[in-house]
């Protein structure tokens, strides 16, 4: 993986941290952890839109994959927090 390479997938996982952050209220976790929540949302997003068949391809889509997965982990650690 090259410099750019790491450089855009960072960018991609701050973008979908602080979207998912903002999407459910959560106000955001400072750059670090939207990184790390679109990082771990990206995982999670490109399972689930595998399981459904969907690809998204581009950048556009990788943000828009990220950013659903990032929702997903956000909302199951609300519901973990609750129990």
């Amino acid at each position: 993986m090259s410099i750019t390479e790491l450089a855009i997938f960072l960018a991609i996982g701050a973008i979908a941290g602080w979207l998912a952050g903002t999407l459910m209220k959560g106000g955001g976790f400072g750059i670090l952890g939207n990184i790390i929540v679109g990082i771990i949302g990206a995982l999670v997003g490109g399972f689930v839109f595998g399981l459904l068949g969907i690809t998204a391809g581009g950048i556009i889509g990788a943000i828009i994959t990220s950013t659903v997965g990032a929702v997903i982990l956000l909302a199951l650690i609300r519901v973990i927090k609750k129990a």
